[in-house]
């Protein structure tokens, strides 16, 4: 990215940190109400799901057998957080009887988007073939994830590449992309592309849009009343274009919440995110 092709008004609408007054806060709610599931909670910490360091996971059993898996895909912008931030909703995802995954990957811009990808559909993989001695059911996989996560959840609903991985064309059941990035041309002209270093040709290899779910599935799209136009305007096209593939779509603006305290929803059964997701899962 160099000067002249920066975009004021895209460079604001994707800079999620400068939509709230402190996000520092709502971070530390992730952090902090993970650590707490992680001291309440059984659970098999760490677990390699690949050769890199980088790449565990953690599960969280539900107390049942055969149990949907919830599979969540931290955001962060592809640069920041990690699963342990992302265990605040193992507490209510158990209770009301999923098993929880939460995913770990490398950061850019260490590694390109291109490889944090190829790691999640590593993790997902290896869920599937896995998740059995957990006490999962692999055939009743929910994909979801926040912001960049959410990015990262429509590239392992993305048609064409399980045959590649041995895995069938409907590994995933549901899912669920919070607040998610699907066209990444516009951060082309953003300070996001400082640590993304996307061209065109790549932003477009690593767009849901173009790359969308080979097999239908029901798909919720969530985001906050209080995001910016572009990250709604994200869910709004996606959804658009997964209905004309043949996916069973539901969109969901939460009231009240904006980008990074939209996750707190997940804390609480009750809640319309919540309920939302559960409900996708058959709980």
């Amino acid at each position: 990215m160099t000067a002249d092709t920066l975009d004021p008004y895209l460079d604001k609408q994707y800079n999620a940190r400068a939509s709230v007054p402190d996000c520092l806060p709502f971070l530390k709610e992730y952090a902090d109400f993970s650590a707490l599931a992680r001291k309440q909670l059984r659970g098999e910490l760490s677990v390699p799901y690949g050769a890199h360091p980088d790449e565990t996971l953690d599960i969280f059993p539900a107390q049942r057998s055969k149990a949907p898996v919830y599979l969540f895909i931290h955001g962060g912008y592809w640069r920041a957080l990690s699963k342990d931030d992302s265990s605040f909703m193992a507490p209510a995802f158990t209770q009301a009887g999923a098993l929880v995954v939460s995913i770990n990957y490398s950061l850019a811009p260490a590694v390109p988007v291109a490889y944090i990808v190829q790691q999640c559909r590593r993790a997902l993989a290896w869920v599937y073939r896995n998740i059995h001695r957990y006490g999962g059911d692999p055939e009743r996989i929910h994909v979801s994830g926040s912001s960049a996560g959410g990015h990262l959840a429509g590239m392992l609903l993305a048609g064409g590449w399980q045959h590649g991985a041995d895995l069938p064309d409907g590994v995933i059941q549901s899912a669920s992309p919070i607040s998610g990035l699907f066209d990444l041309r516009p951060l082309l002209h953003t300070h996001v592309n400082a640590w993304t270093a996307f061209d065109l040709d790549t932003a477009t290899l690593a767009s849901p849009l173009f790359h969308l779910p080979g097999r239908p599935c029901p798909i919720l799209l969530a985001w906050g009343e209080h995001e910016t136009d572009e990250f709604k305007r994200q869910s709004r096209i996606y959804a658009a274009a997964c209905r004309e593939a043949g996916c069973s779509v539901r969109m969901l603006e939460v009231a009240g919440v904006n980008h990074f305290n939209i996750l707190m929803q997940l804390r609480d059964p009750a809640s319309p995110l919540c309920e939302a997701i559960l409900g996708s899962m058959g709980l």
